[in-house]
């Protein structure tokens, strides 16, 4: 991927009455629309607009100039200019660029840096109270002291910013505004505080050191680089780019951080919070909407100074950004699936490029993609081999499964549990750890075998016996468990039967083998917000609880120092099937899973319950050797041309009549380009072909890499006779086959 030719937005340019512009609106439309600047108006590139479309309103953007579309006789004028700031120049370039890249209607990605329409509504105005200058006599208790001596080291606050940092209610501020004491005025959204750049940090080891200065010369430098911050599990990579951070923000300029799950990392948060005195702002999808228009407002004048944030947050205004931090650069979670199908990690770069800035790429386990390009010296790579402290990487052993029997029913091996109960014996915490949410993947009927699917999809119901439904984790879909078989020819009554295990099924063993141990569980069905997830960090923390049970969300970034023993029950769960990526993945997750363990004075050890001993996925874990693993892993990519030697993208054919959904496949399969260096695979039903409702077909071009997939890409999907109502998506780079 390059971003060299990002920078397609014409220089700024003043268009006054009588001139004619392009207005691009946040609608999926694949073209800008011209307007005729009133008399009175002057407008330049950026500004945001409303415009007439048809006989409603709706607001968009100055793209530049006229396109000529249209007859001058037949444009309306722009009804009038938003006061607000205009869209950076960088991020109409990176509108562009995403659009270009992803073969999406340039309307559509701009929806994504206008996500919240109410920020370009005029600015509110909140009520604030400050100290009178000549207040009278009162009656002084403590909690007033503390109020008065709040706003007596700062700017007006509002009643319950004040309650919050003198540690009051409401009430109080209210009563000295009756007794005379306070005055209120009406102020805009408050200022953004900044971060306190200049405290020091903690102390950094010596490799840390290296690579913050190596960060901090980056950001001082102000060019576009690329590094890869690659340090095992306990390194201290956070400390190392808050250095960056520090280093951006002495410079007056705006960081941003993304990290795949935002809204659960509790202890990220509390740490931003301690070096930097204040918290970060967030965007993610728990933030709520009158936080998002604030912030947005605020970013296009230059605050707040720091945002932390889901892949969204690539989008936002930011109009002076000196730094780009993806930390767990590897994670699925930065592919968006739907509506404009791109890689956050990847656009990362690219946005850096735009701006000329560094962009940093943290992980313990960095991707393929991002391993070869440091190889090839396109990226720079900085390097953590050690624990902060000195603290010891924990012993992974392999519990081979043929060999250690399970009891009917168990899933827990006699091997972990000698060592859970060790380990509870000592005091200690333990984790284990099953990427399966649910009590039971499958429910099925144990007279004639007829399995519980989901009405909108290809997909079984799982059994959520906490909840007392059955759902469906595609779409969302619930039901009861039925009291009858629903199969015709069966009707069995109570007759359907668990099979497999997911975390509350695992917790259900946990219980019956060691029923004094006290467990949580920690999925996204438990822990889905901030609120949830600090509450489970507290608990952790302060030893309520003995032994966690859960998912993917507890294997990264958690810092507990009793945790010393991580189960890992079905190891090999993730390598089966055909994806592309499955022994990346499985690696890639199994270590971060196995970094919880042993982080402070306690050593750690790691159990991997699997019946694959021999896969080069369990024996890397085993022998802490990545090195060989991913040596292995690009030559078998780059021997069948597999990215990053190669390129994919995909084509998803879907729509609610299966018959036209068959036939638009068809279609673009009798169209299939036919280049040098292009194969093309399918169509064939997707392993999800009923998706809420709609039946899915793929198709799957692969080319050489320097093959211009786009253009063929484009010219393929005009060549092909679509039905109406039949959509087609375009992937390029897929990670998910699904």
């Amino acid at each position: 991927m390059s971003a060299d030719d990002s920078s397609s937005i014409v220089e700024k340019t003043q268009y006054v009455g009588g001139d004619v512009v392009s207005v691009l609106l946040p609608l999926p439309l694949g073209t800008t629309y011209d307007y005729l600047v009133d008399d009175g108006q002057i407008l330049g590139i950026g500004d945001f607009v409303d415009v007439p479309l048809g006989t409603a309103r709706t607001r968009g953007v100055v793209w530049g100039p006229a396109t000529g579309d249209v007859s001058r006789e037949r444009l309306k004028p722009v009804a009038g200019q938003l006061d607000t700031a205009p869209l950076p120049a960088e991020s109409a370039a990176f509108v562009s660029w995403v659009s270009r890249y992803t073969l999406s209607p340039p309307g559509a990605v701009l929806r994504m840096a206008m996500s919240v329409p109410e920020a370009l509504d005029p600015a509110k105005t909140t009520t604030a109270f400050t100290l009178r200058a000549d207040p009278p006599s009162f009656k002084s208790t403590p909690a007033r002291e503390r109020v008065i001596a709040v706003l007596n080291d700062g700017p007006p606050r509002t009643a319950s910013d004040l309650a919050r940092e003198a540690g009051t209610s409401p009430g109080v501020a209210k009563g000295l505004l009756a007794a005379g004491v306070l005055e209120t005025l009406s102020i805009a959204a408050a200022v953004p505080p900044v971060p306190h750049f200049e405290t020091a940090g903690p102390t950094l080891s010596a490799a840390q050191k290296t690579a913050a200065d190596t960060l901090c010369r980056a950001v001082q430098d102000r060019g576009f680089a690329v590094h890869v911050l690659d340090g095992v599990p306990g390194s201290g990579k956070t400390e190392v780019y808050f250095e960056a951070i520090a280093a951006t923000l002495r410079a007056g300029r705006q960081a941003l951080i993304m990290l795949p799950e935002i809204a659960l990392s509790a202890q990220w948060r509390n740490r931003f919070t301690e070096r930097f005195g204040v918290k970060p702002f967030e965007w993610h999808s728990d933030v709520t909407r009158a936080r998002k228009r604030d912030t947005w407002r605020a970013l296009t004048k230059g605050g707040p100074r720091v945002v932390v944030g889901a892949r969204s947050s690539l989008f936002l205004p930011y109009p002076d950004l000196g730094v780009i931090v993806a930390d767990e650069e590897h994670e699925a979670a930065y592919k968006q699936e739907d509506g404009v199908i791109y890689n956050a990690r990847d656009m990362a770069v690219v946005r850096a490029r735009i701006s000329d800035i560094p962009v940093v790429l943290a992980s313990a386990t960095p991707s393929l993609e991002s391993v070869v390009n440091a190889s090839a010296g396109r990226y720079n790579t900085l390097h953590l081999p050690e624990r902060h402290a000195g603290v010891a990487l924990p012993d992974v052993e392999l519990i081979d499964m043929r060999t250690d029997k399970l009891p009917a029913a168990r899933w827990i091996s006699p091997t972990l549990r000698e060592a859970l109960r060790k380990t509870f014996d000592k005091g200690e915490q333990a984790m284990l750890f099953l990427n399966r949410r649910g009590y039971a993947p499958l429910t099925l009927c144990r007279d004639c075998g007829h399995r519980l699917q989901c009405p909108n999809c290809s997909a079984w119901m799982v059994d959520h016996r906490l909840l007392g439904r059955l759902q469906c984790h595609h779409c969302g879909y619930s039901m009861s468990l039925p009291h009858k078989c629903p199969a015709e020819t069966c009707g069995a009554e109570d007759s359907f039967v668990a099979c497999g295990p997911g975390v509350e099924r695992l917790a259900e063993e946990l219980t019956t083998l060691f029923p004094d141990i006290r467990h949580t569980l920690a999925a996204s069905d438990t822990i889905h917000s901030p609120r949830t997830a600090e509450a489970l960090v507290r608990a952790i923390e302060n030893h309520d609880v003995d032994v966690i049970v859960g998912t993917q969300i507890v294997a990264k970034g958690y810092h507990f120092p009793l945790l010393t023993l991580v189960g890992v029950v079905d190891a090999d769960l993730g390598l089966s099937g055909g994806d592309l990526r499955a022994a990346e993945r499985t690696y890639q997750l199994l270590y971060q899973v196995a970094g919880r363990a042993g982080r402070a004075q306690h050593p750690g050890r790691v159990m991997l319950q699997t019946y694959l001993p021999e896969h080069p996925v369990m024996a890397a874990l085993a022998s802490a050797d990545r090195r060989t693993f991913m040596a292995t892993e690009t030559r078998a990519r780059k021997a069948t041309g597999m990215p990053p030697f190669g390129r994919l993208a995909a084509l998803i054919v879907s729509g609610k009549d299966e018959a036209r959904v068959d036939k638009a496949a068809s279609a673009l399969g009798r169209a299939a380009p036919r280049h040098e260096g292009v194969q093309v695979f399918g169509p064939a039903p997707a392993p999800i072909s009923l998706l809420r409702g709609r039946h899915r077909r793929r198709l799957l071009l692969k080319a050489k890499k320097d093959v211009p997939v786009q253009a063929i890409l484009k010219q393929w999907i005009r060549s092909a006779r679509i039905p109406k109502k039949i959509r087609v998506q375009v992937d390029v780079d897929p990670y998910s086959f699904m």
